[in-house]
């Protein structure tokens, strides 16, 4: 069983690591090439969740609080250096819910999360998790960016069927629970044009912590950062605050 994370540029003696999470159907290899814009003082980490890729053939999680009591259990062991979480879609509330599992362990080691496209927990609304596999290509489609490539390639395309089908069941069927909310910062970030998430959904992410809040607005629809992550990238290099350990915490 291959494991949890994948590293494309390693920087063992960087300063700080930044911990990526997929969106639905999504992979590390997002990330692949994040190394260049978080700078070289950063050591880019992405999940690997089961059932792609290389984890193809790894168990599929059966809830999002389960995908989130795997990942905090896992990346537990790596917190040793500041870390921000980042998360997009779907993987914003993975990483949401990693990190309110890791607050009793380790209260001073995430020094940001970023939430990325999604509408808050507090605001999400479980919808039915039940699909037919038009459905979810049309929805696909839809949200455009990279991953609408799987539509070109038939066998591609079925060999991420199961993945992608359980991922949207992990996601619409989330309920959060209320608890102690987070202290560390939290940016929430929308694709400006993005049709499926809006400026005054991720708004509703400052009720999950009491520390500092911003949202941001990048130039893009859902997946803004595949036609220009020149935004994200001067966002987390203008980020000093991370770059401190012990200045904010979960």
């Amino acid at each position: 069983m291959a494991g949890w994370f994948r590293t494309f540029t390693p920087r063992p003696h960087a300063l700080r690591q930044l911990v990526c999470f997929p969106h639905a159907g999504g992979a590390a290899s997002t990330f692949r090439g994040w190394a260049e814009l978080v700078g070289p003082t950063v050591e880019v980490v992405a999940v690997q969740y089961p059932g792609r890729q290389d984890r193809i053939a790894d168990p599929l999680p059966g809830d999002l609080a389960e995908l989130a009591d795997r990942v905090a259990a896992e990346v537990a062991p790596r917190l040793t250096r500041p870390t921000a979480f980042f998360g997009h879609s779907m993987g914003a509330a993975v990483a949401f819910e990693t990190a309110r599992r890791l607050r009793p362990q380790f209260p001073s080691r995430l020094t940001r999360l970023y939430v990325s496209a999604c509408d808050a927990p507090p605001a999400h609304r479980r919808r039915t998790a039940d699909h037919t596999d038009a459905e979810i290509r049309e929805y696909v489609r839809f949200l455009g960016g990279s991953g609408a490539a799987l539509l070109e390639d038939e066998e591609l395309w079925q060999l991420s069927l199961p993945a992608l089908r359980n991922d949207f069941r992990l996601i619409e069927s989330y309920r959060y629970t209320t608890g102690a909310p987070l202290t560390c910062p939290v940016t929430a970030i929308a694709g400006d044009s993005d049709q499926s998430v809006s400026h005054a959904d991720v708004l509703r992410w400052q009720d999950i912590t009491i520390g500092p809040f911003g949202a941001v607005t990048q130039p893009g629809g859902h997946f803004y950062f595949d036609d220009s992550a020149a935004g994200l990238a001067e966002l987390f290099r203008a980020d000093e605050n991370w770059a401190k350990p012990g200045m904010a915490a979960i």
